[in-house]
């Protein structure tokens, strides 16, 4: 009988595995060595916790190989067994489809790129002798490079990607093209169809009228629907790293609409996306000039004392300073209350965006920054960084390779339409108070020539903390709760950064978790707290009324435009469409 030339396969030797996994390891070290030369020296392995990851690694990947070549190779008709996945692996919504697991091929590759996962992650973690900011910037580098080469983004080793492009002869790819060459004329990758959305028409389309304007923001008066209102107003202040609708998206989203249905006279500040003339702005300017001259301004036309405030993000972290000035000043009674939704004042914990305030970091911001100004679409790229396998490579699979039509998203399209920041501005931002942490020291920091203390506010505060928040983490927010000296009370909403803001109680999603009690820190907070079902905008209302329910009759000054100051134009004004 004729000898077959076709090579049998054949188990690799345990000499050949250890081979390998040596070869692995040293490579990694050296890779991992490169991307934190940030230190400017070797970084220290521990010897023994190396060779305990690699043999782990040599034994689990000898494992799956044998698991592999014992269930009949490629040739088999089902999967290989699989070892103990961890929750995190059999939710990882990359390998939903069920080809990573039924097809031998794609099941080998789901099984070996997640094994190696999870060696380079530990061998990141065994890393000693240096700080734990520099410890995290190495894992946060090797996490994002280890999802840019899952196996999902490669159309050759994606079966759902295979799949689309046997059933479509190609035509997937070359609409994917189209999408990418695309992104790449406006520098943005896309999330969703931005021609379903036009603002002022079915986003931030809340009935109101400009009644001041500056060159640093637009004011805006919103309509009332109810016959009387609360007697003391609410200027909401959002975040100018985006764009104010955010609170203000389709109708049934709006948090502005809500709150305006509810009974509130709402100003809101739309600010001015920066341009080269706005580089010299600094942090005093958005208090003195933006949230100080508002709070004036709304006092002065309804004839008030005081006003409620919103701030959203670093909006929320400039109201915290305002409050503090106003205090310094002996001119706290110009604010009735205080709701920081999402806010930081002490950075000590403020998550993986401090991983981009170093030396190196704020040398490519001031390049950026050549113009006066840092173009939004980098501050964007930054942010969906902190969650590349969600923002990124999830729409690199279903626009560019599965070439899906974009779906329609308010959330999303808001998110794709950045601002630009002031140069001068968002450096101090990032080195005073990301860096340094210097807004809760007493006197580190002075506005306007007044030295500012955090522990001089005692306006009662309401604070909204997002539990799978990314970008102001649950351990940071709560930290502003210990820095404010007057009443306090401290709401955790589900979900993140924004749709743990954004949660009209019609949607009944997620909850939020109170204490009646104040609570001496997180961990007795967490302990302690009741969860109730659905939105806590019902219970951030219910608060305002707790601290003053008085109501006057919708008429004079109440209505946009009819008191002394005259509409200047139709909500939401034009600052929110500059380019």
């Amino acid at each position: 009988m004729e000898k077959s030339n076709v090579m049998e396969p054949h188990l690799p030797t345990l000499e050949q595995m250890q081979q390998w996994t040596q070869v692995i390891g040293r490579t990694q070290q050296l890779m991992l060595e490169q991307a934190a030369g940030a230190t400017g020296r070797v970084l220290p392995f521990d010897p023994e916790t190396v060779a305990r990851i690699q043999s782990g690694f040599a034994d689990e990947g000898l494992a799956l190989w044998q698991r592999f070549l014992d269930s009949g190779g490629l040739l088999r008709d089902e999967p290989a067994p699989a070892p103990a996945e961890s929750p995190a692996a059999r939710k990882d919504r990359r390998f939903a489809d069920p080809a990573w697991t039924q097809n031998p091929f794609y099941d080998l590759i789901r099984q070996s790129y997640l094994l190696v996962s999870d060696y380079m992650t530990r061998l990141a973690d065994s890393v000693d002798g240096v700080d734990a900011k520099q410890k995290a910037k190495l894992r946060f580098a090797t996490t994002g490079m280890l999802d840019a080469l899952s196996p999902s983004n490669f159309p050759l080793t994606n079966p759902t990607v295979v799949q689309k492009t046997i059933e479509t002869g190609g035509e997937n790819l070359v609409k994917g093209m189209q999408h990418m060459l695309a992104d790449m004329e406006k520098g943005q990758l896309s999330h969703t169809d931005g021609t379903q959305f036009e603002v002022g028409r079915n986003i931030a389309a809340t009935p109101g009228k400009v009644v001041h304007e500056t060159p640093l923001y637009q004011l805006i008066h919103y309509a009332p629907s109810t016959e009387t209102v609360l007697t003391t107003p609410l200027i909401i202040f959002p975040p100018w790293i985006n764009r104010f609708y955010i609170l203000d998206l389709s109708p049934e989203k709006s948090f502005v609409k809500w709150a305006v249905d509810q009974g509130v006279s709402v100003f809101l500040v739309s600010w001015k996306s920066a341009d080269a003339s706005m580089k010299d702005l600094i942090w005093d300017d958005y208090i003195l000039r933006g949230q100080i001259d508002a709070i004036d301004t709304v006092r002065d036309l309804l004839k008030v004392k005081s006003v409620h405030t919103i701030g959203y993000c670093v909006a929320g972290t400039t109201l915290a300073a305002t409050l503090a000035l106003l205090a310094a000043r002996g001119e706290a009674d110009k604010v009735a209350s205080a709701t920081f939704f999402t806010a930081q004042v002490d950075f000590s914990k403020a998550g993986d965006l401090t991983l981009f305030v170093d030396d190196e970091q704020m040398k490519l911001v001031d390049q950026l920054s050549s113009g006066g100004f840092l173009d939004g679409r980098y501050m964007a790229v930054t942010f969906n960084l902190l969650r590349g396998r969600d923002l990124i490579w999830n729409y690199v699979v279903n626009n560019y390779l599965l070439g899906m039509d974009y779906p329609p998203f308010d959330l999303l399209y808001w998110n794709g339409d950045t601002t630009n920041l002031p140069a001068r501005w968002h450096k101090d931002y990032l080195t005073q108070l990301y860096r340094d942490n210097l807004l809760v020291m007493p006197g580190a920091i002075s506005v306007d020539g007044t030295p500012i203390d955090l522990k001089k506010i005692e306006t009662p505060a309401y604070v909204q903390a997002g539990k799978e928040d990314h970008i102001a983490p649950l351990e940071s927010v709560w930290k502003l709760t210990e820095h404010l000296s007057g009443p306090v009370r401290f709401v955790l909403a589900g979900s993140g950064h924004i749709a743990g803001v954004i949660n009209p109680p019609a949607a009944q999603k997620y909850q939020y978790w109170t204490c009646e009690e104040p609570q001496p820190d997180l961990d007795s907070f967490v302990a302690t707290a009741r969860e109730t079902k659905g939105s806590w905008w019902p219970d951030w209302r219910a608060w305002i009324d707790s601290l003053d329910s008085r109501v006057v009759a919708v008429k004079g000054a109440r209505v946009p435009g009819k008191g002394k100051m005259k509409a200047i134009e139709d909500a939401p004004g034009r600052y929110v469409k500059e380019r």
